[in-house]
């Protein structure tokens, strides 16, 4: 049974550093996509970086390249997002997501995932 157990997310100022961590178990890095969502109040579940776990193709939602970088390790089963230059539209709550079924290098969309943490809550204040 893969188990999906977040960290790392809090509260910041403008400007600041967050490093979220999400402890995989029972997940095979073989063939399948990880990625890092975000939810925040009244709005939809968003996807925020995805990993082709195979493969290792990234990718970012416009958002945040330049300020996340996503990566994993596969020795330690964890999958990282180190958040830089955060802004208060990055307030969310934080989810480590994953599935073993992508299209080629495509991991599809939020619905394509099964595997999901309970989430961390960032916090960035203006």
């Amino acid at each position: 049974q893969v188990q999906l157990v977040e960290s790392g997310g809090g509260s910041v100022q403008t400007g600041g550093s967050l490093r979220l961590s999400c402890a995989a178990s029972g997940y095979t890095y073989s063939n399948g996509c990880m990625g890092w969502f975000r939810q925040a109040a009244g709005k939809e579940r968003e996807g925020v970086a995805t990993i082709l776990t195979g493969g290792g193709v990234i990718r970012y939602r416009d958002a945040v390249k330049g300020r996340f970088t996503i990566s994993l390790d596969k020795a330690t089963n964890t999958l990282v997002l180190q958040m830089d230059s955060l802004k208060p539209e990055d307030t969310a709550m934080y989810y480590c997501a994953a599935h073993q079924s992508p299209r080629g290098t495509l991991c599809g969309p939020v619905e394509a995932y099964n595997f999901w943490g309970q989430g961390t809550q960032v916090t960035v204040s203006s």
